[in-house]
C-alpha cells in the first residue's frame, strides 16, 4: 500500500512528534491540498522509501495555525505558503534557504522560471522558496461591448483605457458601469501601484512612501474611476454574483486573476462565450506591470527529513507534474517550459497571463505588507466615499504605515549596533 495520508486538520500546539528522516509531513494551504495526494501517487512509486503526510489547511486559518505551530515547535516539514508570507517567516528564521539545493539539482533549473515570480522568492538575496503556482492580475473584458463601443482592442496604457472607460458608460448608461473595483479589496490598487517606478516603502522598508509623486497620481487616477461614475461604489459582496453581472453587463472590465478562467467559462450564458476575454494590465504610459503573487514550496528550517522533503519538491516542480497540476485545478505553472503544453498553448485566455508574466513585480518584502496593504484599502477608501482629499490619505496613510512599521525599525537597529 502506499505510504500517503491525507490527514485532517489538527491542534498544532501539541509536541511535535519525532518521525524518521524519511517520512515528510506536508501542510498543502487552499484547495490545492485536496490534489496533493493524487499528484504524489507516482512519486511514491518511484521512492517507496519516502512517506508523504498530506495535511490540508484552508487559507483562512493557515497563517494563524502556522505561526501557533512556529510557536509550538510543531511546524512540518514542507508548505506550500503564499509569496507574500516568506518576508515574515524568514524573519523568524524558519524557512531554509534554498540557493544550494536548488543549484545542485537536475529536477529544477531556476532559469526556467519567470524572473519577477522566482524573484519573490527571495528576501535580501537568498532563495526561500521554489515557486508551485503563480497568481498574477489581469484584466477580464466584454470584447462584444468594447466594439460596440467603437474600439476594437483591449487599452495597453492608461489614457487608452480611460478613453474606453468614458465611451462604454456612455454605451451602457446610467444604471451600469464600465469596471468594476471592489472596494472591500486591496489587490486593484496594488497592481496599479506596481506600475509606478517608485516603491510603496522606503529606506529599505523602514518607512511609508506613499506621499511620493507616483503612489499619488495612482490613487488620483483610481479615485477618478469613481467619480466618473465608471466603476461602483460597492464591496463585491453588494454585487449579486460577480459572473452573471459580468455577463448582464453590469460592468466590462474586471481585474482578476487566473482562477477566474474556469469560472466565467462556466457561468456566462452559452451566447456570450465568444463575448469576453482576458488582456494584460495597461500601464501609465505602455504595457502595464502587475504582481507577482502565488504559492511556493518551502522547507522549514526545523525539518528533520530535508532531503526526503527536498526530493518531493523536486518532484512537484517537474514540467509534467505542473502540468498535471494545472488540468487538476487551473493554477499557472511557473516555469516557462510547462507553458508550452497544449493545454495553455490552446487556451485563448492564458496567453494574456503569459504576456503578463514577463511584467510582474513583487510588493514590498516585508512582513508587515499585508496590514499596510489593508490600509491601503482603506485609505482609497475614504478618497472614494470623499471622506478625505488624495493629499489627505496619502499622509494619513504614510503615518499609519510608519507606525506599523516601528518594531520593524527597532529590530533593524538593534542588529545594526550589535
Amino acid at each position: 500500500m502506499l505510504a500517503l495520508a491525507a490527514l485532517a486538520a489538527a491542534p498544532l500546539g501539541c509536541t511535535r512528534r519525532s518521525h524518521a528522516a524519511n517520512v515528510v509531513r506536508f501542510w498543502a494551504v487552499g484547495r490545492e491540498g485536496e490534489y496533493a495526494v493524487d499528484l504524489l501517487q507516482d512519486f511514491l512509486r518511484e521512492r517507496p522509501d519516502i512517506e508523504v503526510e498530506v495535511q490540508k489547511l484552508p487559507w483562512t486559518a493557515a497563517h494563524e495555525k502556522l505561526l501557533t505551530a512556529y510557536a509550538g515547535g510543531t511546524l512540518p516539514d514542507l508548505c506550500s505558503l503564499g509569496n507574500t508570507w516568506i518576508p515574515e517567516f524568514t524573519a523568524l528564521n524558519a524557512l531554509t534557504p534554498l540557493d544550494q539545493l536548488a543549484g545542485a539539482s537536475r529536477e529544477i533549473a531556476l532559469d526556467d522560471y519567470f524572473a519577477g515570480i522566482l524573484d519573490s522568492n527571495r528576501v535580501e538575496g537568498p532563495l526561500f522558496g521554489i515557486p508551485w503556482y503563480i497568481d498574477t492580475n489581469v484584466m477580464y473584458y466584454r470584447r462584444d461591448l468594447l466594439q460596440q463601443a467603437g474600439f476594437s482592442a483591449p487599452p495597453t496604457t492608461w489614457d487608452e483605457w480611460t478613453q474606453i472607460l468614458g465611451a462604454i458608460k456612455t454605451l451602457v448608461g446610467a444604471d451600469r458601469y464600465s469596471i468594476l473595483l471592489p472596494l472591500n479589496e486591496f489587490w486593484p490598487l496594488v497592481t496599479l501601484s506596481l506600475q509606478q517606478p517608485s516603491d510603496l516603502l522606503r529606506d529599505n522598508g523602514r518607512y511609508g512612501d506613499f506621499r511620493n509623486a507616483d503612489f499619488r497620481r495612482t490613487l488620483e487616477f483610481y479615485a477618478s474611476m469613481f467619480r466618473r461614475d465608471w466603476a461602483p461604489k460597492m464591496t463585491n459582496t453588494q454585487v449579486s454574483n460577480v459572473w452573471d453581472e459580468f455577463g448582464r453587463g453590469m460592468f466590462s472590465f474586471y481585474i482578476s486573476g487566473p482562477w477566474n478562467i474556469a469560472e466565467f467559462k462556466k457561468r456566462m450564458p452559452r451566447e456570450l462565450q465568444d463575448a469576453w476575454m482576458t488582456a494584460p494590465m495597461p500601464g501609465p504610459h505602455g504595457p502595464g506591470t502587475s504582481s507577482a503573487g502565488g504559492a511556493s514550496l518551502v522547507i522549514f528550517s526545523h525539518s528533520q527529513s530535508k532531503p526526503a522533503t527536498w526530493a518531493v519538491m523536486e518532484y512537484l516542480s517537474r514540467p509534467a507534474v505542473q502540468e498535471r497540476f494545472y488540468q487538476l485545478t487551473g493554477n499557472m505553472p511557473p516555469r516557462r517550459s510547462t507553458w508550452q503544453s497544449s493545454a495553455l498553448v490552446e487556451s485563448p485566455y492564458a496567453k494574456a497571463f503569459l504576456t503578463q508574466l514577463d511584467r510582474v513585480r513583487s510588493p514590498p518584502k516585508v512582513p508587515e505588507w499585508e496590514r499596510i496593504a489593508q490600509e491601503m484599502r482603506l485609505a482609497a477608501e475614504r478618497v472614494v466615499q470623499g471622506v478625505s482629499t488624495v493629499d489627505e490619505a496619502c499622509v494619513a496613510l504614510d503615518r499609519k504605515t510608519d507606525e506599523i512599521l516601528e518594531k520593524r525599525r527597532w529590530m533593524m537597529d538593534r542588529d545594526r549596533h550589535t
